[in-house]
């Protein structure tokens, strides 16, 4: 399957815990830049894994880092907690799926946690592959209405950076 343009690995994760969110990204409404958990993502992105290559930008996917393991492509994904570890871990796999069907390159991936100092590795099997198509065709339902699903409140809503969007 080849992967929409407009479907990206913030998309993925964003769906898996805010449906609404992923609608908001898809119509590049952004969320209020100063709120501080975006700012300590920022901060701990910046600042983590400094000696590896970082930010490789590819069509619809933002690689935070990218490095050669025993001959094997490693693509790894950082986040500041693993409180979200299976959003994480999919918006990771989505992109070793993309990279294996839209470029033809065969990758491992790597979850990178590190203020929890937490590595977790991630491999694209063919049961993760039929997840990440419908989850590449559940979000396209989304983003292609015309109006946002309505806010719904979950444990997230509390250190969301739409949240005042959402329930003002």
């Amino acid at each position: 399957m080849v992967v929409p343009r407009l479907i990206t690995g913030t998309l993925v994760e964003s769906f898996l815990i805010c449906k609404r969110q992923c609608w908001l990204m898809s119509h590049q409404i952004t969320p209020d830049q100063d709120h501080p958990y975006l700012e300590l993502g920022r901060f701990i992105d910046m600042e983590s894994y400094n000696e590896e290559k970082k930010k490789v930008n590819l069509e619809n996917m933002i690689i935070d880092l990218i490095k050669t393991e025993n001959n094997t492509l490693l693509i790894g994904e950082i986040k500041k907690t693993s409180k979200a570890q299976e959003s994480a871990k999919l918006q990771l796999l989505f992109y070793l799926y993309n990279l294996k069907y839209n470029y033809g390159i065969e990758a491992k991936g790597i979850l990178l946690f590190p203020k929890e100092k937490k590595r977790i590795k991630v491999d694209l099997t063919e049961e993760e592959e039929k997840k990440i198509e419908k989850i590449i065709y559940e979000i396209s339902e989304i983003i292609y209405k015309n109006l946002p699903p309505a806010p719904e409140k979950i444990n997230y809503c509390i250190h969301c950076a739409y949240r005042e969007l959402c329930w003002s």
